[in-house]
């Protein structure tokens, strides 16, 4: 099993930035990739971030140039820092982490277990 838990998230202005954070307990993120997802409401959860265990990044098109995801291996957590937030970005954030420990795709259904999310709200 796999704690995930996400802070950081809150209230501010279109342009602002933001660094969320992702803590895991009961397994080591030094050896899987995890993955970083976003839902709005009304709308399917969506692909942010994923960042392999070597820490390649990969990012979603709508989010890339802006974001940046990181992972501390020693004290198993994983980041995302988001920069000219824009109110389309506005969603509940959730880290994820993968069934099998390479996958770094876009597909919510390849990741096993998931944080209950933190809110970011993006005002214009």
């Amino acid at each position: 099993q796999v704690q995930l838990a996400e802070s950081g998230g809150g209230l501010v202005q279109a342009g602002d930035s933001l660094r969320l954070s992702c803590a895991a307990s009961g397994r080591s993120i030094s050896t899987s990739a995890m993955g970083w997802f976003r839902q709005a409401p009304g709308k399917e959860r969506e692909f942010v971030a994923a960042i392999s265990a070597n820490s390649d990044p990969y990012y979603s098109a709508s989010v890339k140039g802006r974001f940046t995801i990181s992972k501390d291996n020693a004290a198993n957590v994983v980041s995302l820092e988001m920069s000219s937030l824009k109110p389309d970005d506005s969603a509940v954030y959730f880290c994820a982490y993968p069934s099998r420990s390479s996958y770094t795709g876009p597909s919510a259904g390849r990741y096993m277990f998931w944080g209950p999310g933190t809110q970011v709200t993006v005002s214009s």
